[in-house]
């Protein structure tokens, strides 16, 4: 499985942003854009005025970031975004959403995107009671997304549940965080979607 293994916040840091894939580091005197707000890399704290392209691809790429995908998984997303009915860009972050990582970390399973990947890799969430060890694996309305009765009693997945319990969860979930389990429950619509991320500029990028 391919994965960016390089420095984290110096994604945050050329993004301009917090994306926070650090998870709650993020919110200390630790993170590292509070640290160095700026661009990496020599040329940095130079001003550069972006193209039309420019913030075309930085929004792509900060989408790609956000999600953990890396170039060809995402450009096959928006492909499927393409094919169905509706509005392609808010298909695309719908499409995101549903990846069985990205509703682990929404129901509190993980502090990060990233970590709630590696939780799925080592095999404690079960879709409907069978195991599903595929960060990518689509979820769909009525699915029923729970932490193996096994993986229940660590602690890492104790600390994690106490970490995020006072963490907002969207309305189309709906998480019993004392069962370690979620319910997705509808479709995610786009203001349900939080990522601060224009859509809309990625669909004129792949548009040209």
């Amino acid at each position: 499985m391919a994965r960016y293994i390089g420095p984290v916040c110096r994604l945050c840091r050329r993004e301009g942003m917090k994306i926070f894939l650090k998870g709650e580091r993020c919110y200390t005197g630790k993170c590292g854009f509070d640290r160095r707000p700026y661009a990496p890399g020599q040329h940095g704290q130079g001003r550069r005025k972006l193209s039309e392209y420019g913030l075309q691809l930085r929004e792509k790429q900060k989408a790609k970031r956000i999600y953990g995908v890396l170039e060809t998984q995402f450009r096959n997303y928006f492909a499927e975004a393409e094919r169905r009915s509706g509005i392609t860009g808010e298909n695309l972050l719908m499409v995101l959403e549903l990846r069985l990582d990205n509703v682990v970390y929404r129901m509190g399973l993980g502090r990060s995107r990233t970590e709630a990947r590696q939780i799925v890799r080592h095999n404690h969430i079960t879709v409907n009671g069978k195991k599903v060890n595929i960060p990518s694996y689509e979820v769909k309305p009525g699915d029923i997304i729970e932490v193996k009765e096994k993986s229940r009693s660590l602690t890492g997945i104790k600390n994690i549940v106490e970490t995020t319990a006072s963490r907002i969860f969207p309305e189309w979930l709906e998480v019993n965080l004392d069962q370690f389990q979620g319910k997705v429950v509808a479709l995610p619509t786009r203001e349900q979607i939080d990522v601060p991320v224009q859509e809309t500029l990625i669909v004129e990028l792949y548009s040209k």
